[in-house]
Protein backbone atom coordinates (compact mmCIF):
# COMPACT_ATOMS: atom_id res chain seq x y z
CA UNK A 1 0.00 0.00 0.00
CA UNK A 2 1.11 3.28 -1.11
CA UNK A 3 1.13 6.48 0.77
CA UNK A 4 -0.70 8.85 -1.42
CA UNK A 5 -3.65 7.84 -4.43
CA UNK A 6 -5.46 9.69 -6.47
CA UNK A 7 -8.61 8.44 -4.77
CA UNK A 8 -9.52 6.48 -1.83
CA UNK A 9 -12.80 4.24 -2.08
CA UNK A 10 -14.10 3.72 1.53
CA UNK A 11 -16.00 0.37 0.75
CA UNK A 12 -15.85 -2.40 -1.65
CA UNK A 13 -19.21 -3.05 -2.01
CA UNK A 14 -20.71 -2.86 -5.68
CA UNK A 15 -20.48 1.14 -5.42
CA UNK A 16 -17.35 1.34 -4.73
CA UNK A 17 -15.93 -1.54 -6.62
CA UNK A 18 -17.77 0.25 -10.06
CA UNK A 19 -16.43 3.57 -8.89
CA UNK A 20 -12.62 2.01 -8.51
CA UNK A 21 -12.92 0.36 -12.17
CA UNK A 22 -13.85 3.25 -13.83
CA UNK A 23 -11.41 5.42 -12.24
CA UNK A 24 -8.56 2.77 -12.09
CA UNK A 25 -9.28 2.83 -16.36
CA UNK A 26 -8.79 6.27 -16.52
CA UNK A 27 -5.55 5.67 -15.41
CA UNK A 28 -5.91 6.93 -11.28
CA UNK A 29 -4.06 5.69 -8.63
CA UNK A 30 -7.11 4.17 -6.83
CA UNK A 31 -7.27 2.07 -3.31
CA UNK A 32 -10.09 0.43 -2.08
CA UNK A 33 -10.16 0.05 1.58
CA UNK A 34 -12.84 -2.62 2.60
CA UNK A 35 -13.83 -4.41 6.23
CA UNK A 36 -15.05 -7.75 4.01
CA UNK A 37 -18.80 -7.53 5.96
CA UNK A 38 -20.84 -6.63 3.17
CA UNK A 39 -24.51 -6.20 3.52
CA UNK A 40 -25.73 -8.84 1.14
CA UNK A 41 -23.44 -11.61 3.45
CA UNK A 42 -26.48 -13.08 3.97
CA UNK A 43 -28.55 -13.74 0.83
CA UNK A 44 -27.96 -17.03 -1.22
CA UNK A 45 -27.69 -15.04 -4.28
CA UNK A 46 -28.09 -11.47 -6.32
CA UNK A 47 -30.72 -10.68 -8.44
CA UNK A 48 -31.83 -8.29 -10.58
CA UNK A 49 -28.35 -7.73 -12.23
CA UNK A 50 -28.45 -7.73 -15.80
CA UNK A 51 -25.80 -10.36 -16.87
CA UNK A 52 -24.59 -11.98 -13.30
CA UNK A 53 -28.42 -12.72 -12.48
CA UNK A 54 -28.54 -15.31 -9.42
CA UNK A 55 -24.88 -14.77 -8.73
CA UNK A 56 -24.35 -15.33 -5.02
CA UNK A 57 -22.97 -12.20 -3.35
CA UNK A 58 -19.36 -12.90 -2.51
CA UNK A 59 -18.23 -14.28 -5.78
CA UNK A 60 -19.79 -10.68 -7.61
CA UNK A 61 -17.30 -9.16 -5.44
CA UNK A 62 -14.43 -11.17 -6.34
CA UNK A 63 -15.30 -11.08 -9.86
CA UNK A 64 -15.31 -7.35 -9.23
CA UNK A 65 -11.89 -6.98 -7.65
CA UNK A 66 -10.12 -8.90 -9.93
CA UNK A 67 -11.63 -6.72 -12.81
CA UNK A 68 -10.68 -3.59 -10.74
CA UNK A 69 -7.13 -4.90 -10.37
CA UNK A 70 -6.55 -5.93 -13.60
CA UNK A 71 -6.33 -1.89 -14.21
CA UNK A 72 -3.71 -1.62 -11.05
CA UNK A 73 -6.45 -0.90 -8.49
CA UNK A 74 -5.08 -1.86 -5.25
CA UNK A 75 -7.33 -3.22 -2.29
CA UNK A 76 -6.27 -3.16 1.75
CA UNK A 77 -9.11 -4.78 4.58
CA UNK A 78 -9.59 -2.56 7.15
CA UNK A 79 -12.03 -0.29 8.21
CA UNK A 80 -11.56 2.98 8.00
CA UNK A 81 -12.74 5.26 11.15
CA UNK A 82 -12.22 9.19 10.16
CA UNK A 83 -11.23 11.31 7.20
CA UNK A 84 -10.06 15.28 6.57
CA UNK A 85 -8.61 17.51 4.74
CA UNK A 86 -5.27 18.04 4.56
CA UNK A 87 -3.13 19.53 1.47
CA UNK A 88 -5.80 20.28 -1.38
CA UNK A 89 -6.26 16.70 -0.01
CA UNK A 90 -7.63 14.31 2.26
CA UNK A 91 -5.86 12.39 5.21
CA UNK A 92 -8.12 8.63 5.54
CA UNK A 93 -7.71 6.76 8.79
CA UNK A 94 -7.66 3.06 9.46
CA UNK A 95 -8.91 1.31 12.85
CA UNK A 96 -5.66 -0.37 13.36
CA UNK A 97 -3.69 3.12 13.28
CA UNK A 98 -2.75 3.13 9.10
CA UNK A 99 -3.24 6.40 7.47
CA UNK A 100 -3.27 7.28 3.70
CA UNK A 101 -3.37 10.12 2.00
CA UNK A 102 -5.75 11.04 -0.97
CA UNK A 103 -6.53 13.59 -3.58
CA UNK A 104 -10.36 12.76 -3.67
CA UNK A 105 -12.90 10.68 -1.93
CA UNK A 106 -15.76 8.13 -2.51
CA UNK A 107 -17.52 6.76 0.30
CA UNK A 108 -19.68 3.95 -0.28
CA UNK A 109 -20.52 2.17 3.16
CA UNK A 110 -23.90 1.13 2.90
CA UNK A 111 -25.99 0.71 5.41
CA UNK A 112 -26.96 -0.81 8.38
CA UNK A 113 -30.37 -3.05 8.48
CA UNK A 114 -31.92 -2.43 11.91
CA UNK A 115 -34.49 -5.29 11.94
CA UNK A 116 -37.43 -6.18 14.71
CA UNK A 117 -36.64 -7.09 18.20
CA UNK A 118 -38.67 -10.56 17.64
CA UNK A 119 -37.02 -13.33 18.70
CA UNK A 120 -35.91 -15.48 14.91
CA UNK A 121 -35.66 -12.62 12.98
CA UNK A 122 -31.83 -12.10 13.11
CA UNK A 123 -30.80 -15.75 12.78
CA UNK A 124 -32.89 -16.35 9.66
CA UNK A 125 -32.35 -12.89 8.33
CA UNK A 126 -31.44 -13.22 4.34
CA UNK A 127 -32.65 -16.64 3.90
CA UNK A 128 -36.77 -16.81 5.52
CA UNK A 129 -36.78 -13.30 7.25
CA UNK A 130 -36.88 -10.90 3.48
CA UNK A 131 -37.78 -7.33 3.04
CA UNK A 132 -37.88 -6.48 -0.97
CA UNK A 133 -39.73 -8.74 -3.16
CA UNK A 134 -37.72 -7.96 -6.07
CA UNK A 135 -34.67 -9.37 -3.83
CA UNK A 136 -36.19 -12.47 -3.17
CA UNK A 137 -39.98 -12.47 -4.14
CA UNK A 138 -39.93 -15.07 -7.01
CA UNK A 139 -37.68 -17.96 -4.74
CA UNK A 140 -40.88 -17.81 -2.44
CA UNK A 141 -43.37 -17.65 -5.18
CA UNK A 142 -46.25 -19.51 -3.94
CA UNK A 143 -45.42 -19.98 -0.46
CA UNK A 144 -47.24 -19.41 3.06
CA UNK A 145 -45.62 -15.59 3.43
CA UNK A 146 -46.28 -13.86 6.84
CA UNK A 147 -45.85 -10.06 6.35
CA UNK A 148 -44.98 -8.67 10.73
CA UNK A 149 -45.71 -4.96 10.91
CA UNK A 150 -43.90 -3.03 12.68
CA UNK A 151 -45.61 0.63 11.43
CA UNK A 152 -47.89 1.99 8.76
CA UNK A 153 -45.85 0.53 6.17
CA UNK A 154 -46.83 -3.38 7.36
CA UNK A 155 -50.16 -2.97 4.61
CA UNK A 156 -48.03 -1.16 1.90
CA UNK A 157 -45.85 -4.59 2.03
CA UNK A 158 -48.31 -6.99 2.18
CA UNK A 159 -50.06 -5.83 -1.25
CA UNK A 160 -46.80 -5.62 -2.49
CA UNK A 161 -46.22 -8.93 -1.87
CA UNK A 162 -49.36 -10.52 -3.04
CA UNK A 163 -47.97 -10.24 -6.11
CA UNK A 164 -45.70 -13.07 -5.57
CA UNK A 165 -48.31 -15.46 -3.45
CA UNK A 166 -51.61 -15.87 -3.02
CA UNK A 167 -51.58 -17.13 1.00
CA UNK A 168 -50.21 -14.08 2.32
CA UNK A 169 -50.91 -12.99 6.02
CA UNK A 170 -50.44 -9.80 7.62
CA UNK A 171 -49.55 -10.21 11.20
CA UNK A 172 -49.96 -6.65 13.21
CA UNK A 173 -47.87 -7.38 16.10
CA UNK A 174 -46.94 -3.56 16.95
CA UNK A 175 -47.95 -1.67 13.35
CA UNK A 176 -51.02 0.24 13.23
CA UNK A 177 -54.73 -0.40 12.59
CA UNK A 178 -55.50 -0.51 9.13
CA UNK A 179 -57.98 2.24 8.08
CA UNK A 180 -61.21 0.99 6.64
CA UNK A 181 -59.80 1.75 3.13
CA UNK A 182 -56.80 -0.52 3.98
CA UNK A 183 -59.01 -2.90 5.47
CA UNK A 184 -61.00 -2.98 2.16
CA UNK A 185 -57.93 -3.39 -0.23
CA UNK A 186 -56.69 -6.04 1.87
CA UNK A 187 -60.08 -7.97 2.03
CA UNK A 188 -60.20 -7.37 -2.05
CA UNK A 189 -56.61 -9.25 -2.23
CA UNK A 190 -57.37 -12.13 0.10
CA UNK A 191 -54.89 -11.50 2.84
CA UNK A 192 -55.37 -12.37 6.19
CA UNK A 193 -54.71 -9.91 9.18
CA UNK A 194 -54.10 -11.65 12.68
CA UNK A 195 -54.05 -9.32 15.42
CA UNK A 196 -51.79 -9.80 18.44
CA UNK A 197 -48.25 -9.29 19.18
CA UNK A 198 -45.97 -11.97 17.86
CA UNK A 199 -43.56 -13.38 20.44
CA UNK A 200 -40.89 -15.08 17.89
CA UNK A 201 -40.39 -17.03 14.83
CA UNK A 202 -40.36 -21.46 14.85
CA UNK A 203 -37.80 -22.84 13.19
CA UNK A 204 -36.42 -26.11 12.42
CA UNK A 205 -32.97 -27.33 10.95
CA UNK A 206 -32.29 -23.62 10.24
CA UNK A 207 -35.70 -23.42 8.22
CA UNK A 208 -38.58 -21.02 9.22
CA UNK A 209 -41.69 -22.76 10.21
CA UNK A 210 -43.94 -20.80 11.65
CA UNK A 211 -45.10 -17.24 13.68
CA UNK A 212 -45.90 -17.62 16.86
CA UNK A 213 -47.67 -15.10 19.06
CA UNK A 214 -47.80 -14.05 22.41
CA UNK A 215 -50.51 -16.46 23.51
CA UNK A 216 -48.93 -19.35 22.08
CA UNK A 217 -50.46 -19.64 18.81
CA UNK A 218 -48.49 -20.46 15.70
CA UNK A 219 -49.09 -19.95 12.52
CA UNK A 220 -47.40 -21.75 9.70
CA UNK A 221 -45.02 -19.80 7.45
CA UNK A 222 -42.78 -20.39 5.21
CA UNK A 223 -41.10 -16.90 4.78
CA UNK A 224 -41.68 -13.93 6.78
CA UNK A 225 -41.53 -10.17 5.19
CA UNK A 226 -40.12 -7.18 7.60
CA UNK A 227 -39.14 -3.69 6.98
CA UNK A 228 -36.10 -2.39 8.74
CA UNK A 229 -34.68 1.07 9.51
CA UNK A 230 -31.91 1.50 6.85
CA UNK A 231 -29.54 3.68 8.55
CA UNK A 232 -26.31 4.85 7.09
CA UNK A 233 -22.81 3.49 7.77
CA UNK A 234 -21.90 7.53 7.79
CA UNK A 235 -19.36 7.54 9.91
CA UNK A 236 -16.30 8.40 7.79
CA UNK A 237 -19.18 11.38 5.88
CA UNK A 238 -19.45 12.87 9.87
CA UNK A 239 -16.01 13.16 10.38
CA UNK A 240 -16.24 15.14 7.93
CA UNK A 241 -18.82 17.35 8.36
CA UNK A 242 -21.51 15.67 6.62
CA UNK A 243 -24.80 14.13 8.15
CA UNK A 244 -27.38 11.57 6.92
CA UNK A 245 -30.73 12.85 6.89
CA UNK A 246 -34.29 11.08 7.30
CA UNK A 247 -35.47 9.49 3.93
CA UNK A 248 -39.35 8.86 4.01
CA UNK A 249 -42.12 7.00 2.20
CA UNK A 250 -44.70 9.46 2.41
CA UNK A 251 -44.54 10.63 5.99
CA UNK A 252 -42.80 7.75 7.30
CA UNK A 253 -39.43 7.79 8.14
CA UNK A 254 -37.84 4.75 6.39
CA UNK A 255 -34.01 5.19 7.23
CA UNK A 256 -31.33 8.11 6.52
CA UNK A 257 -28.81 8.86 3.73
CA UNK A 258 -26.50 11.31 2.89
CA UNK A 259 -27.16 14.04 0.63
CA UNK A 260 -25.74 13.99 -2.55
CA UNK A 261 -26.00 15.64 -6.06
CA UNK A 262 -26.87 13.41 -9.60
CA UNK A 263 -22.82 12.79 -9.66
CA UNK A 264 -22.82 11.72 -6.07
CA UNK A 265 -21.02 15.14 -5.39
CA UNK A 266 -21.42 15.91 -1.48
CA UNK A 267 -21.51 19.47 0.01
CA UNK A 268 -17.87 19.24 1.22
CA UNK A 269 -15.47 19.55 -2.21
CA UNK A 270 -13.37 16.58 -3.10
CA UNK A 271 -15.93 14.30 -1.32
CA UNK A 272 -18.57 12.27 -3.19
CA UNK A 273 -20.57 9.17 -2.00
CA UNK A 274 -22.85 6.40 -4.12
CA UNK A 275 -24.66 3.53 -3.16
CA UNK A 276 -26.72 2.76 -0.08
CA UNK A 277 -24.79 5.10 2.18
CA UNK A 278 -27.22 8.01 0.20
CA UNK A 279 -30.01 5.54 -1.17
CA UNK A 280 -31.96 3.37 0.88
CA UNK A 281 -33.86 1.88 -2.48
CA UNK A 282 -30.36 1.41 -4.07
CA UNK A 283 -30.07 -2.26 -5.36
CA UNK A 284 -26.56 -3.91 -6.08
CA UNK A 285 -27.33 -2.84 -10.05
CA UNK A 286 -28.31 0.43 -9.29
CA UNK A 287 -25.31 0.96 -6.47
CA UNK A 288 -23.10 -0.12 -9.32
CA UNK A 289 -24.24 2.55 -11.42
CA UNK A 290 -24.14 5.18 -8.91
CA UNK A 291 -20.83 4.35 -7.97
CA UNK A 292 -19.75 4.49 -12.16
CA UNK A 293 -21.47 7.77 -11.97
CA UNK A 294 -19.60 9.40 -8.90
CA UNK A 295 -15.85 7.50 -10.39
CA UNK A 296 -16.49 9.44 -13.72
CA UNK A 297 -17.30 12.88 -11.70
CA UNK A 298 -13.66 12.37 -9.49
CA UNK A 299 -12.05 11.81 -12.82
CA UNK A 300 -13.14 14.74 -14.14
CA UNK A 301 -12.81 17.06 -11.26
CA UNK A 302 -8.90 15.68 -11.42
CA UNK A 303 -8.72 16.23 -14.48
CA UNK A 304 -9.44 19.92 -14.10
CA UNK A 305 -7.11 20.37 -11.42
CA UNK A 306 -4.78 18.74 -13.30
CA UNK A 307 -5.40 21.08 -15.83
CA UNK A 308 -4.69 24.04 -13.01
CA UNK A 309 -1.65 22.84 -12.40
CA UNK A 310 -0.21 22.71 -15.28
CA UNK A 311 -1.37 25.82 -16.77
CA UNK A 312 -0.07 27.31 -13.04
CA UNK A 313 3.23 25.23 -14.29
CA UNK A 314 3.50 26.68 -17.44
CA UNK A 315 3.13 30.35 -16.31
CA UNK A 316 6.08 30.40 -14.14
CA UNK A 317 8.37 30.56 -17.37
CA UNK A 318 9.36 34.08 -18.55
CA UNK A 319 8.64 35.35 -21.96
CA UNK A 320 12.16 35.43 -22.37
CA UNK A 321 12.41 31.68 -21.16
CA UNK A 322 9.31 30.40 -23.27
CA UNK A 323 10.97 31.91 -26.02
CA UNK A 324 14.28 30.48 -25.56
CA UNK A 325 12.44 27.36 -25.37
CA UNK A 326 10.38 27.44 -28.17
CA UNK A 327 13.44 28.67 -30.53
CA UNK A 328 14.82 25.88 -29.05
CA UNK A 329 12.15 23.10 -30.17
CA UNK A 330 12.31 24.55 -33.68
CA UNK A 331 16.21 23.97 -33.45
CA UNK A 332 15.39 20.32 -32.94
CA UNK A 333 13.16 20.20 -35.71
CA UNK A 334 15.37 22.06 -38.28
CA UNK A 335 17.90 19.21 -37.44
CA UNK A 336 15.65 16.34 -37.47
CA UNK A 337 16.13 15.61 -33.75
Amino acid sequence: METEYDVVVVGGGAAGLSGALALSRARRSVLVVDGGAPRNAPAAHAHNYLGREGTPPRELLAIGRGEVAGYGGEFTDGEVTSAAPVDGGFEVRLADGRSVRSRRLLVTTGLVDELPDVPGVLELWGSAVLHCPYCHGWEVRDQAIGVLATSAVGVHQALMWRQWSADVTLFLHTGPQPTEDEWEQLAARGISVVVGEVAGLESADGRLTGVRLDDGTVFARDAVVVAPRFTARAGVLESLGLEAVEQRMGELVMGSGVPVDGTGATAVPGVWAAGNVTDIKAQVISSAAAGLTAGAAVNADLIMEDTRRAVAGRRVFSPAVERELCDQVLGDRRHGI
